[in-house]
């Protein structure tokens, strides 16, 4: 198929699907919150049962990752999701507040754009549509080439299951012939309600610059922090089980850790004997080359990528083979400082610096230069010093003694579960929420009077009498007369 000729199909196919989505909403947009939930419900059985297939599929077609990691993911990108918003109201009347005398009604943005990575491909399908069909929408996924056919797969496995549940034809869907030119269309297509974005930095500004409404993730660079009242054995556990899980796909995994040069030595012997491997300057210059391409963007070649693949792309002839994580003492951060940027692979930078305001400032700096609004780490027991960290750090995830990866998209912590992250807008986000169905929803606002005009005239009388009465008491040199000349004109044309 010609270039030209595939990304012409591309767009038509795009348009057919928003056409059958745009028509299909209008059957799903009755639905009451019973049928969604059943619907709901359907496509979570499904995904669990087809768990363990899907993840080998997409281990199997990117070469990122773990399997059985994937399987973890799927179960949590379909029950975890589940458990979470299965006794949601999203449909309808929402609250009712009787003695404001207000009311809430929840209502579908109606189709909502899913850009699906090739990091996350099956259990990021499973958790978009969950959330989506639960707010009442319509989703069309615009799958990453590099893991079509797992997707495919997953978006069909979800199609059967919703259909046989009442859920109408075409509601989800997905681009088969994956261009950027399909992507782009879908974005900005007048059909399309709201752009849920997960991918890389690129991709997220062309959603936010599409002229479509957009919930998108920034890049995570997140740092952990080992403090002198941590457990430091529990601290690094969490971390390599962190870096290790699915081999650091996961965004808001650790990519450096930080600590104070009083714990540098315990810290440094830890991480080794939980298979930590710390590179020598030759060799952390040799894997350096491979972090970053030509373009300053993660190299693709090391992502999802085991240790022993890494140091063979590397020439590291020294790394043994039961290592886990490997590690580079860095001082800088910066497009010069390879490891002091996202590493979504079994790949850490170790910082040390000398007091705890020289690790804020570290933080602060590397989350400057990537990472803004994304997620932080910290082990401590010490409250006052968590709450300094937390006001401090520009991080819409501050975890504590929790691992990075799995905390922040709320799997070993009580943060709502989700596998889109917002940053912010400090990251360039719309929302620093883990994104669930009532970012997807809009709300219909019932106000019923409470008050006349003459009510109102006589509360702002009453409000001026207050303003003139403590100005002229709490400052001796106002000139009073002046402001009771004020308040005079004033009163005179509200009565």
């Amino acid at each position: 198929m010609e270039l030209q000729e595939k990304d012409l199909m591309s767009i038509q196919e795009v348009r057919l699907l928003l056409k059958t989505a745009k028509e299909a909403h209008k059957i799903l947009s009755t639905f009451n919150q019973e049928q969604i939930d059943r619907i709901v419900k359907a496509i979570t059985e499904a995904c669990l049962k087809n768990a363990e297939r899907l993840a080998k599929m997409a281990n199997e077609e990117t070469g990122f990752g773990i399997w059985q990691d994937k399987v973890i993911k799927n179960v949590f990108g379909s029950m975890g999701i589940y458990e979470a918003i299965k006794d949601m109201k999203t449909i309808g009347i929402l609250r009712e507040d009787k003695k404001n005398q207000t009311m809430e009604i929840g209502i579908p943005v109606g189709i909502v754009a899913g850009v699906i990575p090739s990091t996350n491909p099956t259990s990021t399908v499973m958790y978009k549509t969950l959330i989506s069909i639960k707010a009442g929408n319509c989703i069309v996924f615009s799958p990453h080439p590099g893991a079509k056919k797992c997707i495919l797969e997953t978006v069909k496995v979800i199609c059967e299951a919703a259909e046989a549940a009442g859920c109408p034809k075409g509601a989800i869907s997905c681009i088969s012939i994956p261009t950027l030119e399909a992507t782009n269309e879908l974005m900005k297509h007048p059909n399309t309600n709201l752009i849920l974005a997960t991918g890389g930095y690129a991709m997220v500004k062309s959603a936010y610059s599409s002229g479509t409404p957009a919930i998108g993730v920034g890049a995570g660079n997140g740092p952990a922090f080992i403090d002198k009242t941590a457990n430091v054995k529990l601290a690094v556990k969490r971390i390599m089980d962190s870096k290790t899980f699915d081999n650091g796909t996961i965004c808001a995994s650790e990519q450096s850790v930080i600590v104070e040069r009083c714990m540098e030595q315990a810290v440094k012997e830890e991480l080794t004997a939980q298979g930590g491997f710390f590179l020598n300057e030759a060799e952390s210059e040799k894997l350096a080359r491979f972090i970053l391409r030509a373009n300053g963007t993660m190299n693709p070649q090391i992502v999802g990528r085991s240790v022993a693949h890494i140091s063979k792309l590397a020439g590291l002839t020294t790394v043994p083979a039961n290592a886990r994580v490997l590690i580079a003492k860095e001082t800088r951060v910066g497009d010069e400082a390879p490891y002091s940027r996202e590493k979504l692979a079994p790949i850490l930078a170790f910082f040390v610096e000398e007091t705890v305001d020289d690790v804020i400032n570290k933080v602060v700096e590397i989350l400057s230069f990537e990472g803004m609004g994304h997620t932080f780490t910290m082990h401590s027991t010490n409250e006052e010093l968590i709450k300094r960290f937390a006001l401090r750090v520009p991080a819409s995830r501050i975890l504590v003694n929790s691992m990075g990866s799995l905390g922040g998209v709320g799997a070993s912590t009580n943060l709502f579960p989700a596998l889109t992250l917002g940053c912010g807008a400090v990251g360039g986000s719309s929302s620093s929420n883990n994104i669930g169905p009532m970012d997807l929803i809009n709300i219909k606002r019932v106000a019923f009077g409470v008050k006349e005009l003459e009510e109102i005239k006589r509360d702002a009388t009453n409000s001026l009498g207050e303003t003139k009465s403590s100005c002229c008491g709490a400052y001796g040199n106002v000139n009073t007369e002046l402001v009771e000349e004020i308040v005079k004109r004033i009163m005179k044309q509200l009565i």
